[in-house]
């Protein structure tokens, strides 16, 4: 009796660590591939999501530097060239590399422009107008942003009805007292929700960075361009139209 018992015991033992052994390779097996799989058709918008929202983020990071709002050297010309009052070349010498220089040179552009007397407020108007386009460039960008946080979780609550439907179906079909074919549906609509998170989240964190880059570059550009334009006006306060000979 006592063998039998010991044989017993040592059989279950030898059971349960066999099981044991086989579900951590099964676990252990799991990779990035097989969670992409067992995701189902909701994987493929979402990566595609998650690809777009890496190209802005490093786009609209370069985009942002300050080096494409205000470049010292190129403020030493202008500073120059406003305060001799010689408008004739700086579309020459002043490089249109940064936003400063191609809202500067709209301004020269416009006191070029034949029958034209610009006035400081004409001068502030037209700098301006050229600082709202080139924000308006960069900041499309950065919105794509909020749209891809927007849409990535709601893709991933679409995955997740798509994987409860496929369970209550399974469920309907004879499946309720088998929970291992559940497991499919299941893991579909839990994978496809964290995925969604995990793209939404970072790109609403990197929507409010970038828009708060660029809003503190254009401040500092639009105050450059007053005091260049105070430099422009402050001797003569009208500057008449300038025509080549």
């Amino acid at each position: 009796m006592r063998k039998y018992l010991v044989f017993t015991l040592l059989t279950n033992a030898t059971v349960l660590l066999s099981a044991q052994t086989t579900n951590n390779s099964t676990q252990h097996s799991m990779n990035l591939f097989d969670l992409i799989k067992q995701g189902g058709w909701a994987m493929w918008p979402l990566g595609l999501c998650s690809l777009v929202m890496l190209y802005l983020i490093i786009h609209c990071w370069r985009q942002t530097q300050a080096k494409y709002f205000v470049q010292e050297t190129s403020l030493s010309q202008i500073n120059h060239f406003f305060e001799i009052k010689d408008f004739s070349e700086m579309n020459t010498f002043i490089p249109r590399t940064n936003i400063l220089n191609r809202a500067v040179l709209a301004i020269v552009t416009k006191i070029n422009s034949p029958h034209a007397t610009v006035t400081r407020e004409v001068a502030e108007t037209v700098f301006c107008e050229a600082l709202e386009g080139e924000e308006n460039q960069i900041s499309q960008w950065i919105h794509y942003l909020n749209v891809i946080a927007t849409v990535s979780p709601m893709i991933g609550l679409l995955g997740t009805v798509s994987g409860m439907i496929g369970a209550f179906q399974t469920i309907s079909s004879g499946g309720m007292g088998r929970p291992e074919l559940l497991a499919g549906d299941i893991g579909e609509a839990l994978i496809t929700t964290a995925t969604g998170l995990v793209i939404g989240i970072p790109s609403m964190i990197a929507f409010f960075i970038l828009r708060n880059r660029l809003n503190n570059q254009m401040l500092i550009t639009a105050k450059t361009g007053d005091s260049l334009i105070d430099i422009l006006f402050s001797n003569p306060l009208e500057i008449e139209p300038i025509h080549d000979a």
